[in-house]
């Protein structure tokens, strides 16, 4: 399973990257404001220094809700770098956009996907990638692992090729759980992945190690 981090924040980008396990970034409009990222100019530059910080793909979302708009949009995004994957709604037109990039050799992530239906319509047009929201499926009274379970069985069965992308993850069991559930990419808060590396097992026995390892110094 692939790990993107889910922000606009450099310092958190690179603490990732340094970790040796990144594998890409996803981020949005909401995340570049977090960052005080404002302006088309800025916002496509920030896109530009990601590219050039993490070797891998780098989700960057339109803001346009009709075809024409979505494709313009995304031939822009998709020209900032070779690694920008167009992160696209998944409406209407959204599924006609992501089949136009599909024809035009652009990479795709839908986004905001609640339902397997949903995922097998992005799946249709090409995708590359989809993004279930499993934590905010959780907040609605249902289960979002059990959804990225339901896609990846659907996908195995009809040899999709379009990645699964588990998204809105909240907590470290949630990585775990998606990865059991059959998920490609994970993508998630700085905090989210240091969290895997936490047990207090682990802490007490380094604790043991270093106390007996002054035994010998």
């Amino acid at each position: 399973m692939k790990f993107f981090i889910d922000t606009a924040n450099l310092a958190q980008i690179k603490e990732a990257n340094d970790l040796g396990i990144l594998d890409g970034v996803t981020t949005n409009p909401s995340l570049m404001a977090k960052e005080g990222i404002k302006g088309t100019e800025a916002v496509m530059q920030h896109y530009k220094t990601i590219c050039e910080m993490v070797n891998g793909d780098i989700s960057a979302e339109v803001i346009s809700t009709d075809f024409d708009g979505i494709v313009a949009e995304g031939k822009i995004l998709a020209a900032i770098h070779p690694n920008i994957v167009v992160k696209v709604p998944m409406i209407k037109e959204g599924i006609k956009a992501i089949k136009w990039f599909t024809d035009n050799g652009i990479k795709t992530n839908c986004t905001l996907i609640f339902s397997a239906g949903q995922a097998i319509l992005a799946a249709k047009a090409g995708a590359t990638y989809v993004s279930p929201f499993i934590g905010r499926i959780d907040d609605s009274g249902w289960d979002g692992v059990e959804l990225i379970a339901q896609i990846a069985n659907i996908y195995a069965i009809q040899g999709f090729k379009t990645e699964i992308l588990a998204a809105s993850i909240r907590n470290a069991l949630h990585i775990v759980k998606c990865a059991e559930a059959g998920a490609d990419v994970c993508t998630c808060p700085l905090d989210s992945i240091l969290g895997l590396l936490k047990h207090p097992l682990t802490d007490i026995g380094l604790a043991k190690f270093l106390e007996d390892a002054k035994k010998f110094a």
